[in-house]
């Protein structure tokens, strides 16, 4: 898709210079060995004294056939956010680069350009919550070096269309990223499937929603080894912890398991958005490809306050732009969701 495309010419030039730290773990490979007196661990406590794998290589052998990629596509981070990060220290300048992104969507990209002092240009997806090509292409110059997207996005919970999105990176001859942290949740096809094959694309997913591991930071981003080869050298040296990449490495061994939760989600949801439509707060229900739903209600900040009163706790979106008198609501248990309804259905306006 992108014939012309030069990796080179998009990345710092201090970052694609740099020596990256060699941690011990890096030197020492390929050798069995019983004593350990290179890193200076402690020789007790085991296993915790011992550095965890800096490239978490076991649990990518295991996570890759998984995801339908190989092993050198995956980059795994505390968090998307780290991964998130890295985009805008391997690719943007600061004060002198940009990124654009889609408008409203997940509210890190902005907080991250913040930090890294890189200029954020949003544009506004439609009335349908759909973004156009055109525009988000319009919005770039000569210093754009990423546009972000999110599918399904976050807080709309719709699917992008995908025609769009492949126009934006077929047409851009930046870096585009693609968070599909809720693709679990929708029928769309990944593009992680594909991001082996488009040197431009840069696709983020996550333990933290259909794996119901949120408490462990774990997220993972798919490029090519090219570019994940990039974020590796940036990262440090032991971003993930040997606690963490224990756990994972269970979790992956029991994916009936989260199988179900999902598919327990998504039913929960497909019960759960006919009864908010019937509810006489509801004045636009939207649809939703995620493991929450964005509904308009008559008084935002008043049906939040309640909520919060009755010890139900939703996200109120209702200064957030084209989501004004919007509540998200996550799809719980089904317990949660009827104590939600429950509550909903006695609020008195």
């Amino acid at each position: 898709m992108q014939n012309d495309f030069d990796l080179s010419r998009l990345v710092r030039p201090n970052i694609w210079a740099l020596t990256p730290y060699s941690c011990a773990r890096d030197e020492f490979k390929g050798m069995d060995a019983h004593v350990f007196l290179d890193a200076n661990e402690s020789p007790y406590n085991d296993p915790v004294n011992r550095y965890p794998d800096p490239l978490q290589e076991e649990l990518k052998a295991r996570l890759a056939p998984m995801k339908g990629v190989r092993p050198e596509q995956i980059f795994l981070g505390n968090g998307s956010d780290e991964a998130i990060d890295l985009v805008y220290r391997v690719f943007c300048r600061p004060g002198i680069d940009n990124v654009v992104a889609i408008e409203p969507t997940y509210g890190m990209y902005r907080v991250c350009a913040d930090v890294n002092d890189v200029e954020y240009r949003p544009v506004l997806l439609d009335d349908h919550f759909q973004p156009s090509a055109e525009k988000l292409l319009a919005a770039t110059d000569e210093h754009t070096k990423v546009i972000w997207l999110c599918s399904p996005n976050n807080p709309t919970g719709n699917d992008l269309v995908r025609e769009e999105v492949e126009k934006v990176i077929r047409h851009f001859r930046g870096i585009v990223v693609v968070d599909e942290a809720y693709s679990d949740f929708s029928d769309q096809l990944p593009l992680r499937l594909f991001a082996g094959r488009i040197p431009n694309l840069i696709v983020l997913n996550t333990f933290s929603k259909a794996w119901a591991s949120a408490g462990v930071r774990l997220g993972i981003a798919f490029s090519t080894a090219e570019i994940i080869g990039l974020f590796n050298k940036v990262k440090y040296p032991y971003n993930v912890n040997r606690l963490t990449q224990d756990y994972a490495m269970q979790l992956l061994a029991d994916t009936v398991k989260v199988e179900r939760w999902v598919a327990q989600i998504r039913q929960e949801r497909d019960h759960l958005l006919p009864a908010l439509h019937e509810l006489p707060i509801c004045q636009q229900l939207y649809p939703t490809a995620a493991n929450f739903v964005l509904i308009r209600v008559s008084d935002a900040d008043r049906i939040y306050r309640y909520l919060v009163e009755r010890g139900v706790v939703v996200r109120n979106r209702n200064r957030v732009q084209l989501c004004a008198g919007c509540l998200r609501i996550t799809v719980g248990t089904p317990q949660e969701n009827n104590e939600l309804l429950g509550a909903l259905r006695q609020y008195k306006p």
